[in-house]
This record gives C-alpha cells, structure tokens and sequence, in this order.
C-alpha cells in the first residue's frame, strides 16, 4: 500500500458494546474514527449479564455512568447449588467494592448500556457511524494500513484507514478474511436462554445461582432492573428448535410460575463453548472481544473481556498513531491472551461443576464439594501475563482507584493520560510532556492523597507510573521510570 492518504485513522466494525466503547476512547483522544455496523438499531434484548468494577471504571472515563446506571443494578451473591439445595461454592459480592473503585458486580441490561455509548459517540466530532453498513472485504492490509470494500444503503465503496479493529463478534467476518483459526479450549455445551420482565422481583431468589441438578442444569440470573434470566442446559437427543416451542418453554418455567409474574421476552439456544484466535494482529488489523476469545458465562467475563481488549489497545493505537513504534501493538495480544486464557479456563471449570445430567457423577461430586464448600468473596483477576511493565511489585495490576464522599473519585481529578504519582520526591520529572506528574500529598485534596500515598509506600518505592489504562507500568525510582515509559511509548509522547 503506497497510497498516504487516509479517509480514517481508524475503521471499527461492528458497533456492539465492544465496539462503541472503542470507537469513544479512540473519538476521546482526537483521532479520526469510522465505525460501521449493519444494524439500524441497538439490538434490542438483554445479552449480557454482567459487569464489574473494571469496566464501570472505564464507564466512568467516557463520562457515561449517569446514563448507564439505570440499567444496572449491583450484583448479588454468586452461589452454585447442590439438588438438595447446599451451596457447593458460595461468591460473596453484595455490598463490596473492587480495586476500580465501584461495587465489585453489577448485573446489566445490555440494550441500556448500549444506548448510553452510542450518544456518547454522537457527540464525538472526530467518530462518524455508519449504520446500514457493513464490511465487505479486504482489499489491501499490511503495516501500512488497510484498504476494505464496504457494502452500505448508497451501494459499495472503498475505505483506506490507518487501522482496522474487528469488533464484529463471533463470527468475525474480518477474522474469516484473515484466515485467522480458534484455538478450542474443548467445552461445547448447547443451553436454552430464556429472558423475562417482571414487575416484582420480590417471590424470586435474591441471589444468582447454579443449579447443579443432574435432572436438568439451570442458571438463574439477574440482569437490569425487573428482568431475569433462565438458562437450560439441554440434553443430547434434545432437538434445539423443539425446545423452543411453547409447550416446552412452559415445562421449563413451570417450577417458578408460583414465584411472581414473568413476561418472556426473548428465548435463543446458544452453545456454550471457549475458543480464542490465533492471532489477534495480522498488520494493521486487530481482533477485539468476541472476534479474538469467546467464553462460558458462568464466570460473567464475557463483557468485562472484551472491554479490556477494547481500553488496552486504545492507548496503544493512540500511541502508535502519534508516533510510538507499531511494535507497541504487538504487546496487545501478549498481555490480553494470556488473561483471556485464564479465565475463559476458570469458566470452564466452573461449567464443569454444573454440566451433567450423569446421577452417579453428580452425586460424586457433590460429597466431594459438600464436604468442604468453597467460600470466596469477589474473583480476584490475575496481573497482566508478559505485561508492559518496569519492575515487579504492581506492574501488571490495576491501580486501586481512590474514592471519597467529598472529593470525589481519583480518575475524575487527575483527567485521562498516563499519571507519574509519587509522594514529594520527584520534582525533576515534573516538566516531562505527555505524562502528568503528581505529587500527591500536594496535588490531591487531603484524603485521596492519604489512600494514594498508603498504595505508593505498599510497592517499596518513591513512585508509581499508571498507564491510560489504569493499569500498573511499574513502580519505584521516579525518573527510572518515567525513562523506561519513553522507550515504551517512542518521543512522540514522552521525550527521553
């Protein structure tokens, strides 16, 4: 590809969740963004259930929380039950906050929280949306950009951007192009999801649980305000499209119509499975969420996966297209892989407990967990495998986000970018372009300086460096590392 000029700094396909939040960091930062997506409207029923801390933190950077809170509700406790009803393994949510500085769960309504992005994206100068278009082709991609056929209401045309990011789901058009494979993390299991409102919660579990019931498998869940979900694991001479039929569909429900009114308003079968791409970048094309690792709910990482791909390589593309060298991108399927793998096992295991309609199995199992029950408060995600990082301690992790009912919360003070937060003695870096550096006794009001200043003393060191992503470089000397940071991210960011 010779030709420079670009209509696009970046083409995002497909306006799901995924990616309307790409399209708005990218939009956020100043760069010039196309995203296209055949459909005319936000799907317009519940899919996902879950999202945590981390992506209410990103929520929360795009300015969008006011609007997608009414289709949230915190997360109740995480409980998977035994046929007669003991808890095999007990989640205990309700009432905690994580790291990013919100309650640890939340269960969502998706079609809510889609909306709430995509006027975000409306009032993006720099983000232009096509709906009624889709991709079509690749034409030309390589280092030096792409060249896509898209197919729209006013006929076919072509698009040169600098970057492409395939966030266009399982199914990834953009991935078959590519002839990128799946690697089968081997769990296919075929479940019936049944989705209801109902105008009083109050005859239902208070709780989101597993039935681990050999007779029939069943998740109950729930989602955004006054809906609920049900999901039916089905056996093998079950013939998919017959359960969906009425007469079964009420077979299924009739054990909770005693509990309250419910109103179905969508039932699918979907096979439950965990695959992830072989290669996330082949040039300048980038898989993100479902398109790169598709995985069992039973964890709720699903969402909260995706969004990470999407807020980890946003800052990179934003680097890259300032002039960092294209190697940073390589470091996105490095980092994100790795952490994809580990949970998407993790939910593996956890269908595992529940995915059987073997008596003899189940009874096996259940004196193996019912002798001793696991009791775990919030799923604590790993640090980042091969992350971009200066020394060990923290690197790789969240940076806690400090909140206080007066001050207000950490990331609405210091603003986006990259922090250097140290505790008074790091003056010398302080005009460094491109890195805002705090002292934080001095910098923040009183009590968010007090919680930062406890976390910079908890590394052994003099400072932090936070990455866009709220993710930890690393920590210790100050001008170490704001040295290291340079040779990361190239001197269009942070001269050397």
């Amino acid at each position: 590809m010779t030709d420079i000029s670009y209509d696009c700094d970046v083409l995002v396909v497909g306006l799901g969740p995924v990616g309307a939040v790409m399209a708005a960091l990218l939009g956020d930062l100043g760069h010039s963004v196309l995203a296209i997506e055949p459909q005319h409207e936000v799907y317009p029923l519940p899919r996902a259930a879950h999202v945590d801390h981390e992506v209410m933190r990103i929520f929360q950077a795009l300015g969008v929380i006011d609007a997608v809170l009414p289709h949230m509700r915190v997360a109740p406790d995480y409980e998977f039950l035994a046929s007669n009803g003991k808890p095999l393994i007990h989640f205990q949510r309700d009432g905690l906050n994580g790291t990013g500085g919100w309650p640890v769960s939340y269960n969502v309504y998706q079609p809510g929280i889609e909306r709430a992005v995509r006027t975000r994206l409306d009032a993006l100068d720099d983000v232009t949306v096509e709906l009624g278009s889709r991709f079509d082709a690749l034409v030309e991609h390589d280092d030096a950009g792409v060249v896509v056929r898209i197919d729209g209401e006013h006929g076919p045309r072509t698009v040169r951007a600098r970057y492409l990011a395939a966030c266009d789901g399982a199914r990834s058009p953009v991935r078959e192009a590519l002839g990128i494979g799946l690697d089968d993390l081997d769990f296919d299991e075929p479940w019936l999801v049944l989705d209801a409102w109902v105008p009083d919660e109050s005859g239902f579990p208070e709780s989101n649980i597993q039935f681990c019931d050999p007779e029939r498998p069943t998740s109950f869940v729930h989602m955004g305000p006054n809906r609920l979900r049900w999901e039916f694991m089905l056996r093998a001479d079950e013939d998919p499209q017959a359960m969906l039929h009425p007469e079964n569909l009420e077979t299924l429900l009739k054990p909770w119509r005693a509990k309250g009114e419910l109103n179905v308003e969508r039932t699918a079968v979907y096979q439950f499975h965990g695959l992830i791409a072989d290669q996330w970048r082949k040039g300048s094309v980038l898989l993100v969420g479902d398109s790169a690792h598709q995985t069992p709910p039973f964890l709720g990482q699903g969402l909260c996966s995706g969004l990470r791909d999407a807020v980890n390589l946003a800052w990179k593309l934003d680097a890259v297209l300032d002039g960092a060298d294209q190697a940073l991108l390589d470091s996105y399927m490095r980092e994100r892989e790795p952490h994809c793998r580990f949970l998407i096992t993790k939910a593996i295991e956890m269908g595992r407990v529940v995915c059987t309609f073997d008596r003899e199995r189940a009874a096996a199992r259940d004196a193996e967990m019912l002798a001793n029950p696991l009791v775990s408060g919030p799923f604590i995600l790993p640090a980042l495998v091969g992350a971009l990082r200066h020394g060990d301690a923290m690197a790789g992790l969240p940076f806690p986000q400090a909140t206080d009912p007066r001050e207000g919360r950490l990331d609405d003070v210091l603003g986006a970018g990259a922090w250097l937060l140290h505790t008074g003695q790091s003056g010398a870096v302080a005009a460094t372009p491109g890195l805002r550096v705090v002292d934080v006794r001095r910098d923040l009001p009183p009590a968010l300086g007090a919680a930062v200043a406890e976390t910079i003393a908890a590394t052994g060191g003099e400072a932090v460096l936070v990455r866009p992503d709220r993710y930890v470089f690393g920590s210790g000397n100050a001008a170490d590392l704001v040295r290291a940071w340079a040779d990361l991210v190239g001197a269009a960011k942070v001269p050397a």
